[in-house]
């Protein structure tokens, strides 16, 4: 397992606005993410069903409150 590397949430909000990164929230309940979900945020589940389409090199910042 990669060790997690943690960052401000200023540090992350650059690079999602920039689309340098893809802002996740990691709850895997829809209703936690209706709850916590950030402007700008997917869910979980809409992660998963990116999968294949995702760009390699954009960097995925996961977040749970």
């Amino acid at each position: 397992m990669a060790d997690v590397m943690r960052i401000t949430p200023a540090d992350a909000r650059q690079k999602v606005l920039s689309g340098q990164a893809l802002l996740v929230c990691a709850y895997p309940n829809h209703e936690k993410f209706l709850q916590y979900g950030l402007k700008g945020a997917i869910s979980l589940s809409d992660l998963h069903g990116r999968e294949n389409g995702l760009d390699r090199d954009r960097e995925i910042i996961f977040y749970c409150n």
